[in-house]
């Protein structure tokens, strides 16, 4: 018979057992590590202290700074986007709204804003509305550089929505006209004009007729929802949003001098190409007689600013992060280690010599191992 063969499998030891000779990272085991509770109370202050750091680091690391830059504007194709919503003491038949750019083409190329008869005298839920923007956007305006980085990390475009409708209409004839709407425009100086009497398109420009009104007809008492240029975007703050400006003289000329910025913004929830202004207003009473001249109305004249503003969200890279939170946790542990030990050596320090100055003043009970327990005798300390 055939003899049947065994083959038995042979151990021949972990293949990792050469890694482990390079192991450079000591290892004690339990029964030499000596503990104490100068020891224990450093651990807890140092988990505390490392868990408060890296919370900080955390949120240091979520709220990303905002960085600006300026550069040159060279997009020559794009265009110029107005929105309005106004409101004037004086009825829509009475008024006229127009836009003419440096290009002079023709004001009714850009198209016409919407014109609806209301009354100035706002509702009383109206109100409320207008004097919340009102009171918010002024507030807006005079800390807007101690609140941007609040405002450009918002998702919020528009902190308040449209003017509700009225509650209640006046039983009286209309004596307002809201203008409102939005227009495409060419991207270069421009004059957005609000004045009495209808327009006349003519071959080179338009004239206002408004020769069946007296002095007494005009009212430029006006009331500004909106005034912005291109799209809504978080962090940017409208100036004349929310202002409404009485006027106790008729023939008053009020002009607006605006300085148009493009702006491009990118954070990590929005990435938008907008625009923002800013704004200087003059207003003079028409006199002939006295050499104050001029056409009484709201001129808005807009110039286009030649650098490009780009605000960008950054944030640092995530291997630093990572960095900063090995360094503060390594660097928390070896400064209380440092401190542990010196805290430690202070007090074996102080307990020794206190302990010597006791001996020093009692008694030593020396024992003898091959004696009986009854023959132990106090001995004095010399």
């Amino acid at each position: 018979m055939e003899t049947e063969k065994v083959t038995i499998l042979r151990y021949r030891g972990s293949k990792l057992s050469k890694v482990k000779k390079l192991d450079i990272f000591p290892k004690v085991e339990e029964t030499f590590k000596e503990t104490s509770s100068v020891g224990g109370t450093f651990s807890i202050i140092s988990f505390l202290i490392i868990i408060w750091l890296v919370y900080s680091e955390v949120n240091y690391y979520l709220n990303s700074k905002f960085v600006f830059k300026f550069s040159p504007d060279i997009d020559l194709d794009e265009k110029l986007k107005i929105n309005v919503d106004l409101t004037i003491a004086m009825p829509c038949r009475n008024l006229g709204a127009d836009i003419l750019d440096s290009t002079n083409q023709n004001a009714f190329k850009f198209g016409a804003l919407e014109e609806e008869d209301t009354w100035f005298e706002l509702a009383p839920n109206q109100q409320i509305h207008f004097d919340n923007k009102r009171h918010f956007n002024s507030y807006l305006r005079e800390e807007y550089h101690a609140i941007q980085d609040l405002l450009w990390r918002s998702s919020f475009s528009t902190q308040f929505g449209e003017l509700p409708p009225r509650s209640h209409n006046p039983n009286r004839p209309y004596d307002a006209c809201r203008i409102y709407g939005s227009l495409i425009l060419n991207k270069v100086a421009g004059n957005f004009h609000i004045t009495a009497g209808k327009s006349l398109n003519l071959p080179r420009g338009h004239v206002h007729i408004s020769a069946f009104m007296s002095e007494k007809d005009y009212n430029f008492t006006h009331r500004v929802n909106k005034f912005s240029f291109g799209d809504p975007s978080p962090g940017i703050v409208h100036p004349l949003e929310g202002d409404e400006i009485i006027s106790y003289n008729g023939m008053t000329l009020f002009n607006y001098f605006i300085e148009v910025v493009p702006t491009n913004i990118n954070t990590f929830l929005t990435s938008v190409s907008t625009y923002q202004y800013s704004i200087k207003a003059l207003n003079r009473p028409i006199d002939h007689d006295k050499g104050s001249h001029g056409m009484p109305g709201l001129f808005f004249k807009y110039d286009v600013s030649a650098l490009r503003v780009t605000v960008r969200q950054e944030r640092d890279h995530f291997g630093m992060f990572l960095a900063r939170l090995c360094s503060i946790i390594g660097g928390v542990f070896v400064c209380s280690g440092i401190v542990n030990r010196l805290v430690q050596f202070v007090l074996d320090f102080i307990m020794c010599n206190w302990g010597n100055k006791t001996l020093e003043k009692g008694n030593i009970y020396i024992v003898n191992d091959k004696a009986p327990l009854n023959n132990i005798a106090p001995v004095p300390v010399s």
